[in-house]
């Protein structure tokens, strides 16, 4: 009875402390780690979370940039970190790219986290530098055949949205360019602007700007439908490329073990976040919004993911693209 007693009193200690912990969380700043150079479209999704959720949870949040390998390393530094609560992981659709681009992961996807929920959709747009000869999507498909040896293609590494939106892109005008890999696109654009890059795709997040500025040029959205903060811009499908769609979802996660009513909390957090007029409205500015409140949990994400590793599984196997 000594020596069970003697074994049960760690235990107890421990639940009590987590529960204790799991009580007053949080009661320090929170880290949301994006897998992408600062900058760029998941990094400015972030910081848009990360105003609604200081207000939200009490506490700052502050974000860390961990780019490199298609997100997989900021990713793996997720999986790693200690399940307090306080290192989080926003990623978008490459979540579920990278089981089937990589030959190993240093993690494993369905079951090295717990899941948030869903934040937000954004569109994404193709764009051409500025002294790009091609003035539209019509002028620009033939100027790509003819000139195929000679132009540039940005992404963000393999799995990356961009790099995705590059790929379906390329094998619809059935044309190879150039691709050259980045960090993050937020490096990519800046090659852009100094001409160093011919054509990228990218979030609306990350090019609203440029493209009301008048910097880039730009060939089309790639929703469904027109963006309103860019309604001018006409999608890419409606100019001819019919089925073309792609549409970048963003996932929140946790260090698997993080205890529940932290997660509670999280998930109450990111649903205020995602009904909140000030996250949807300056989202809105940037051509993008949040999910609406039924994403917004553990199972939706966990359902969407697992959709999304069996939809992109086979398309990339086809493709025969893998990186070490």
């Amino acid at each position: 009875m000594h020596a069970l007693i003697k074994h049960l009193i760690p235990a107890v200690v421990l639940a009590t402390a987590c529960g204790a912990g799991a009580q007053d969380y949080p009661n320090k700043s929170i880290t949301i780690v994006v897998p992408f150079a600062a900058g760029g479209p998941t990094d400015t999704l972030a910081r848009n979370l990360g105003v609604t959720l200081t207000n939200t949870l009490k506490q700052q949040v502050v974000i860390d940039n961990s780019g490199g390998a298609g997100g997989t390393i900021g990713i793996n530094k997720v999986a790693k970190s200690k399940n307090d609560g306080y290192t989080l992981l926003l990623m978008h659709i490459g979540m579920a790219t990278a089981p089937s681009l990589y030959r190993t992961l240093p993690y494993d996807t369905m079951n090295d986290f717990e899941f948030i929920g869903q934040v937000a959709d954004v569109p994404m747009t193709l764009l051409g530098k500025k002294t790009l000869p091609p003035n539209s999507l019509k002028e620009l498909l033939p100027y790509l055949k003819a000139n195929k040896d000679k132009v540039n293609y940005a992404n963000a590494g393999i799995g990356a949205a961009s790099h995705l939106c590059g790929l379906l892109f390329m094998s619809q005008i059935e044309t190879d360019l150039t691709s050259i890999a980045y960090k993050g696109t937020a490096p990519a654009m800046t090659d852009l602007l100094g001409g160093q890059i011919d054509l990228m795709c990218d979030q609306t997040t990350n090019t609203t700007a440029q493209i009301k500025s008048g910097t880039v040029k730009v060939y089309g959205v790639t929703s469904a439908a027109r963006v309103p903060s860019l309604k001018d811009i006409p999608t890419l499908a409606e100019q001819g490329m019919k089925g073309f769609e792609v549409v970048v979802w963003h996932g929140f996660y946790a260090p698997k073990g993080t205890p529940k009513p932290i997660l509670d909390k999280l998930v109450a957090a990111l649903q205020t976040a995602v009904q909140d007029p000030g996250f949807k409205s300056r989202l809105a500015e940037l051509g993008a919004e949040p999910v609406p409140l039924a994403k917004a949990n553990p199972d939706a994400l966990r359902s969407h993911l697992q959709a999304e590793i069996n939809k992109w599984g086979p398309i990339i196997k086809k493709a025969g693209i893998y990186a070490d």
